[in-house]
This record gives structure tokens, C-alpha cells and sequence, in this order.
């Protein structure tokens, strides 16, 4: 991703939904924002039903979408709230009734994704067994693929079959508060190319293999307000899409890829942080997204009423009591005192990334997988983070689900995240290896660092073209200074508490490589490798509670001894549970 002019402090909010928040939803409590949310929905759903197998509203799908993502933010943001379930709930309910309008396959898999979501994460719900029968119904309901007929042998010995071209569905621009995101939304994958231009300045993408439908040929969008300000799609020879975003006042872009359905997201960061233009009754400016199917929508399911809260509403808590001055800030470990430092800035909210899930179990060690443990130290950790007045936690996941690497860090971005520590087990072909290090973004510093950096990024989604900006990335991380503090105080931390049950622990020391994790993160963070589950005896230890306690105990100590040294004691800040 390209860095420069990158802000002190990136501040990018995780949904576009949050657009249509009051100003101040930051300090909305988790009653609040949900009874917002529910009123929204509450006058949504009579839409919906109205619209039934009418063409699809471009207006309508759109405010659907915004209040099913303000539902998550509020998930992500409270996952402790007794508003938590009730919200997934309200979320799966209403993409499924927009599935039922629309009949877009994005819709469906958001339905069952935050049925499955509150079944596993909060099994004492009272909305369970409904989301289970409803997930059983979708099942049932889902279209099936049609079969391809087979082809008839042809008369002479055919040419080399073209790829089949993949299709540009639609074009979307949404206004963010710090931000303008663009989204190309295909209906597969595909490769492109990616450039930035100056005089006038602006990027172009070059999607390979990619058909247009009508409503897109040589589309010119102009929008009134705002940076990017007009974007422009054309066709270019051997099936290749061109797509032209301009970048006036635009300071900083970055790009990454969704799926299901396939997306490139275009994040565009004003060159001056201004508020977002006030929402009118359509906050965002878009293009209806052109829809390609012969399917016939299904006729719509009963919607289910607005439920009300699974728990009581919470009750202010009390002003905390004044407390003791914030002492001076510890210089770094360098000597001197890092612009973050120097500004006076702390840490209040930290994203705690467990390193691989679904498809991506990690390193194997014998009935243990890396996925598994990463999650089990991670959940550890938050509860003990969650006992400190002012610090907030936001995890990546909360179970066996796959996460793109370059999306596990997009997620401490939007969550305006102060620190991101990514918990991952280590591995090697010499059963012998054993021992805990720690790493932060750099190029590698031996071929130790570079085996262990290739092996966590195979997961990675990103192509050779991406090479010069990754590069750029790395070589002008700004966080770098903070980023090796906090990984010394990681790596000291493990090595004193975890040598009280592992007596031959090795101190691998602190390291750098180029972790795709950590490229691209506006806050110092660093990844852990916690033992490894190669080495006999290491394996048995991770596989005690006790062990992995310990590992937890020791990574929160880290956490709040390089919290306390930013400003010795932090001011507390109030928080919603």
C-alpha cells in the first residue's frame, strides 16, 4: 500500500453504516447506539415488504445494507453487551429479508454468517434456537447451482478454450468521515494492475479479463461534493476493464480485495481531516449496482418482529474518582522520545489478532493446531485487558473463521486501534526448535526471520504487482520505534513469566520481517510467537490451561507496562460494558 503523507494517527471507521450516527456515536453507550440502530431498522422493514418482487431500489438496498453493518459495529464494539446477541439477531433477520427482496447472494451469506455468528458466540441466547431453524431454512431454501448440459464432441478438434471473462458488476463510491471508499464489485476474482498518476493526479486500475454490462460501457460518474469527484470506466483491448478514480486533495489510498462476492476496496484519505458532510436523507452517493442473474427472486419470508433487548438496559455507571497527575513519559528504548511520545499520545483501545483460523489451521503439532491455540490465548487475553478501566479490546475473531491477513489489519485501522498484537505459534523442520520470539515490521534480519516470515504470509491474497508498494510500506513505517518497545516488553515478558513452568525456554530475542499483518498499520504493532508446536515437550506444555495462562498473563503484562511507559500513569477514560 502506498504511505506517503500518511497521518499521525489513521483514522478510518470499520462500516460505512456509522455515516448515518450522530456526530458524537462515539460516546454513544451500547443502549444507545442499539436503540438508534432498532429504529431505523423499524421503519426499514415495512419498505422491504412493500417492495417484494419490485426491480431492486438502489436507495432502498442501500439503507438496508447501512443498518446491517451498524448492527456489526455494534457486535464488534461490545461483544460483552447484553445489546450483542440482540443486535446479531436484528442483523441476520434483516439480510435475510433483504436476500427474500433482492435475491443477491451477498445477502444470503451475511444471513447465515450472523446466524452461525450468534449460535457459537452466545449459546445461552434466547434467539439460538429460532437462528438455528432459520438457518436450517435457508439451507433448504438456497438456490442450486444449475448444471452445465455436456457439450456435444465437436467435428473437428476445437482451439484452446479463451478464459471466460469475469463481469464488473457495479461501481460504488461511499462517503466515510475521514475517508472516501470506492468499491468494484465483480463477480469472481481476477487480477489487475494498479498505478498512480500525477498532472491531474489520479489511479487507474486495469482489470484483466473483465466484461462490462451495458449500463457501465464508457460510464463516466460525477459526483458533486467531496475528493474523488469523478470516476471513469473503460475498455481497453483483450478484455480488459480500465478504471480511472481521481485523486484531488487525496493524500493517501489504499487498496485491499473482499470476497463473497468478490470486491476491490479503494480507500481514499482526505489530504485534510475534515468532518464528513452532514447525511442527508441518502448519505451516501452511489451507483445502483447492476445485477446480472436470471434468477427469480424467491417470495419473501415473514419478516420477524423488532425484538426487544435480551437484558436490561445498562445503568450509567458512576464518575470514576480523580486520580494522580499523568507522570512523564519514558524515553524509548533508543534513548530518545518517539513523535508519539513526544505528542503525549497513549493507549486506550488495543486489537488483538489470533493468528490463521478456518481454512488456514496454522502450524500443526500433534492434536494441537495453531488456529486453535492462538484463539484460546487471545480470549484469555482480552479477559484480563477487560479488567482495566480505559482500555478497551477488539479481536480480529472470535472463532474458527478465516480472515484475510491484509483485512485482520484494516480492522485495528477502522477501529481507530492504539496498539495491534498478533498471537501466532511457531514451527520448524528441527523437532528441536524451541523457545518464544517476537517481531515487528521491518525487513528480516536473518534467515531465521525471512523462513518464519514466508511461512505466516502464505495465506497471503496479495500478487507480485504488489511488491513496490509493500516495499514502500515497510521502508517508511513511522511506527517503528514504538513498534520495537513494545516488542522487547512482549518478548521479556514471556521469557520471565513462561520459564517458571518451561525451564529450558529460549530467548529467541526480538526480530524483524516483513509480517503482512503488520504492513499497513496506523499504531504500533507487533506479531508473537508464543513456543512452538513443533518441539515435543513446548507441545505438551501448550496444550495445559495452565500453560497458555501463563502466555496470557505475560502478553497483558506487556501490554499495560509499555501503556504505563508512554505516560506513566494513563488517564481513564469511561467505557460501556
Amino acid at each position: 500500500m502506498p504511505s506517503f503523507g500518511r497521518p499521525l494517527r489513521v483514522v478510518t471507521l470499520a462500516l460505512a453504516a456509522w455515516l448515518s450516527l450522530p456526530a458524537d456515536a462515539s460516546a454513544q453507550t451500547a443502549r444507545e447506539r442499539y436503540a438508534s440502530v432498532v429504529s431505523r431498522d423499524s421503519q426499514l422493514r415495512p419498505a422491504l415488504e412493500r417492495a417484494g418482487k419490485a426491480p431492486p431500489s438502489a436507495e432502498l438496498l442501500l439503507q438496508a445494507t447501512q443498518v446491517i453493518a451498524s448492527y456489526e459495529a455494534l457486535v464488534r464494539r461490545y461483544p460483552t453487551s447484553g445489546y450483542a446477541d440482540n443486535a446479531l439477531w436484528q442483523a441476520a433477520t434483516l439480510a435475510d429479508a433483504a436476500y427474500q427482496t433482492f435475491s443477491r447472494p451477498a445477502d444470503l451469506e451475511k444471513s447465515q454468517r450472523y446466524y452461525k455468528w450468534l449460535v457459537v458466540e452466545y449459546p445461552t441466547s434466547p434467539y439460538v434456537k429460532r437462528a438455528k431453524s432459520q438457518m436450517a431454512r435457508l439451507e433448504a431454501t438456497a438456490p442450486a447451482p444449475v448444471p452445465v448440459p455436456p457439450l456435444a464432441p465437436p467435428v473437428a478438434p476445437p482451439a484452446t478454450p479463451a478464459r471466460e471473462s469475469a463481469v464488473l458488476h457495479a461501481v460504488q463510491r461511499s462517503v466515510l468521515p475521514d475517508s472516501v471508499r470506492v468499491t468494484l464489485e465483480l463477480d469472481r476474482e481476477v487480477a489487475y494492475h494498479e498505478e498512480r498518476l500525477n498532472g491531474p493526479a489520479r489511479v487507474f486500475f486495469d482489470l484483466k479479463s473483465v466484461q462490462l454490462p451495458p449500463a457501465l460501457v464508457d460510464k463516466v460518474f460525477s459526483y458533486p461534493e467531496d475528493v474523488v469527484n469523478k470516476i471513469r470506466v473503460g475498455r481497453h483491448p483483450d478484455n480488459t476493464v480500465r478504471v480511472v478514480i481521481d485523486l484531488e486533495k487525496v493524500s493517501r489510498y489504499s487498496v485491499y480485495s473482499l470476497y463473497n462476492p468478490f470486491r476491490l476496496v479503494i480507500d481514499c484519505e482526505r489530504t485534510v481531516a475534515a468532518p464528513a458532510p452532514a447525511p442527508a436523507v441518502n448519505p451516501m452517493v452511489q451507483q445502483p449496482p447492476v445485477v446480472l442473474t436470471d434468477a427469480v427472486p424467491l417470495p419473501p419470508a415473514p419478516l420477524p418482529p423488532v425484538s426487544p433487548p435480551s437484558a436490561p438496559l445498562a445503568t450509567p455507571l458512576p464518575p470514576l474518582p480523580s486520580g494522580p497527575s499523568p507522570a512523564a513519559a519514558m524515553a524509548n528504548t533508543a534513548g530518545g522520545f518517539s513523535i508519539a511520545r513526544q505528542l503525549g499520545l497513549g493507549v486506550s483501545r488495543i486489537v488483538i489478532d489470533p493468528g490463521h483460523g478456518g481454512h488456514d489451521p496454522g502450524a500443526h503439532g500433534k492434536g494441537l493446531n495453531e488456529s486453535d491455540l492462538t484463539l484460546d490465548v487471545a480470549l484469555r487475553l482480552e479477559k484480563l485487558l477487560q479488567k482495566e478501566a480505559g482500555l478497551e479490546v477488539v479481536l480480529t475473531r472470535r472463532s474458527d473463521v478465516y480472515i484475510p491477513l491484509e483485512e485482520r489489519t484494516a480492522i485495528a485501522n477502522r477501529q481507530n486501534a492504539d496498539l495491534f498484537l498478533s498471537i501466532h505459534a511457531n514451527a520448524s523442520r528441527n523437532e528441536m526448535a524451541r523457545g518464544v520470539e517476537t517481531y515487528f515490521l521491518s525487513f528480516a534480519s536473518s534467515p531465521d526471520a525471512e523462513a518464519v516470515a514466508a511461512r505466516e504470509n502464505s495465506a497471503s491474497d496479495r500478487e507480485m504487482h504488489h511488491l513496490p508498494d509493500m516495499i514502500k510500506a515497510i521502508a517508511l513505517n513511522n511506527k517503528l520505534d514504538e513498534s520495537r518497545d513494545l516488542a522487547s516488553m512482549v518478548q521479556e515478558a514471556m521469557v520471565s513469566s513462561l520459564k517458571k513452568n518451561n525451564k529450558t525456554i529460549r530467548d529467541l530475542g526480538v526480530k524483524k520481517a516483513p509480517f503482512v499483518v503488520l504492513i499497513g498499520a496506523g499504531m504500533p504493532s507487533v506479531l508473537a510467537e508464543i513456543s512452538f508446536v513443533t518441539n515435543k515437550q513446548e507441545l505438551q506444555l501448550l496444550k495445559t490451561s495452565a500453560y497458555k495462562q501463563r502466555i496470557a498473563d505475560s502478553l497483558a503484562a506487556a501490554v499495560l507496562r509499555y501503556r504505563r511507559s508512554l505516560k506513566g500513569s494513563t488517564a481513564i477514560a469511561s467505557q460501556d460494558r
